[in-house]
């Protein structure tokens, strides 16, 4: 089309078609009349800055294995310690593979993760600019090296079963793991575990201290020895500041979303990379989370351990003093987890069927309307387009007496899609926002291509929306109110 058309009329027809339904415009000046107008009927933004590279299959293998593969790994030594669900594998280097609900980022070198950090700094100053409780989304692998990320999470995944050994050597297994301090011996070592949490506590100002190696945080237990072992041999120097460059970024960003009164989402991603990523995040809440929920870590409920990792999070945040701030989803990788898991041979990490990730998603969100009840620091946002999923919301907050003017509970869909949903919340007053994509016409195209993918059932979904359209313009028809203006919200 864009050949026929030409660049000027075939950026008009898509802002006039499927760019206009789903992106809200080129930069964060252009997209303040949409964010105003959502505003008035009661529904807020995420702001989500969605330029992708539009890269070759080929081009994605070769920069996710470039990039995943430590120079340890290229030399040829030997990794028969590595765990494989950790490791790089060429077959599913390119991680767009059976993904439609996700943006993906590939490492090309540190300075196009700088940009990545600008831009997100950018859209964090957007939303603090537009309204006085918005909200930015990021992603960790658009920040730094993902070698990083595998290999951090190894290491949090061996610690985990090593405790969970000892607990059981100890006859422990059946404690709650949260605060157990063991003695390891023979390692003669004294660290306190939660799960996926190592290196005694994990302090976040160390963490993106230079002076302070990441390397050494990369040890694992071997039992057969009774020693502290280095994941990898060596780590260049390059390495070494890749790994802590990622790290800083994200601590400008948190400063950022702290200065600027936005909320901070932190995006989930694949399991390899998802160990780090909760762990990094529930750091930077131990930080930033005191006086009010900054930061907030996502929960993929189609994962068996979802709800555990939910109550170990929330019971932490107990503990400690500071504010849950939780995204609930159902998740987006699916079927690349399920091939993955199959291929290389391990357990697969998602629920058997859809109807045990929504039984997981209420069982999750319900723990943390409990605690919201019990302890006014939890706060989670319902990221569903499911109806039953918001039906289920509002019933258990009647019932446990959680008002919308708490600001609690929040609800999140995309934008352009489900707003029979997000605008009768709004008016309603219930804290409800969308997840507005904004960028260059040409440059959002893999954003818009997926988006097609993900709707290809949508004329079976758009019956109902159709239903409700035409029964609402006969409602206006007879009451002789043909425009509705938006009840202001109070204090406007």
């Amino acid at each position: 089309i864009k050949f026929l058309l030409g660049k000027k009329a075939f950026e008009q027809f898509m802002k006039m078609t499927f760019y206009g339904q789903f992106v809200a415009g080129e930069d964060h000046k252009s997209i303040k009349s949409l964010i105003q107008k959502n505003r008035a009927f009661g529904v807020g933004s995420v702001l989500d800055y969605s330029v992708e590279e539009d890269l070759t299959q080929e081009d994605a293998v070769t920069k996710e294995m470039d990039s995943c593969v430590s120079a340890t790994e290229k030399e040829g030594m030997s990794m028969d310690h590595r765990e494989k669900q950790y490791k790089a594998h060429q077959q599913f280097g390119d991680r767009r593979g059976g993904v439609t609900g996700a943006r993906t980022y590939f490492y090309s070198d540190e300075a196009k993760c700088d940009q990545h950090m600008e831009t997100f700094l950018k859209c964090i100053k957007a939303s603090g600019g537009s309204s006085v409780d918005g909200f930015s989304a990021i992603k960790m692998t658009a920040l730094g090296r993902p070698q990083f990320l595998l290999q951090f999470s190894e290491v949090l995944v061996k610690w985990k079963r090593f405790f969970s050994f000892l607990a059981a050597q100890q006859g422990r297994d059946g404690m709650e793991a949260l605060e157990q301090r063991l003695e390891l011996q023979p390692l003669q070592v004294h660290r306190t575990h939660r799960v996926g949490e190592t290196i005694d506590r994990l302090d976040w100002n160390s963490l993106i201290d230079d002076r302070i190696k990441i390397s050494d945080l990369l040890v694992v237990p071997n039992l057969e020895t009774g020693q502290l072992e280095p994941l990898l041999n060596k780590f260049t120097e390059e390495e070494e500041k890749q790994m802590k460059r990622m790290l800083q970024r994200l601590d400008v960003l948190a400063n950022h979303a702290e200065e600027h009164s936005v909320r901070l989402m932190v995006d989930a991603e694949q399991t390899y990379f998802q160990p780090a990523i909760s762990t990094l995040t529930v750091e930077m809440q131990r930080i930033y989370n005191r006086g009010r929920p900054v930061i907030f870590n996502t929960y993929q409920c189609y994962l068996k351990e979802a709800y555990d990792i939910v109550t170990m999070d929330v019971e932490l945040s107990r503990r400690e003093g500071w504010f849950f701030g939780a995204k609930l989803v159902r998740g987006a990788y699916m079927y690349q987890e399920r091939s993955r898991a199959e291929e290389i041979g391990y357990e697969d990490p998602i629920n058997p069927d859809y109807e045990t990730t929504n039984m997981m998603y209420h069982k999750c969100l319900d723990y943390i309307l409990d605690e919201i009840v019990l302890n006014r620091n939890a706060n989670v946002m319902v990221a569903s387009h499911n109806e039953d999923t918001v039906k289920h919301t509002l019933r258990r907050m009647n019932e446990l007496g959680l008002t919308p003017t708490e600001n609690k509970v929040y609800f999140g869909q995309l934008l352009g899609m489900c707003d029979q949903i997000s605008f009768p919340l709004g008016q309603a007053g219930f804290p409800v926002y969308k997840y507005v994509p904004y960028g260059p016409v040409n440059e959002v195209i893999p954003y818009l291509s997926r988006r097609a993918q993900e709707n290809r059932g949508f004329m079976k979904g758009s019956q109902r929306e159709r239903e409700l359209l035409w029964k609402e313009l006969k409602r206006r028809l007879a009451s002789g109110q043909v425009f509705y203006r938006p009840q202001p919200e109070p204090g406007l």
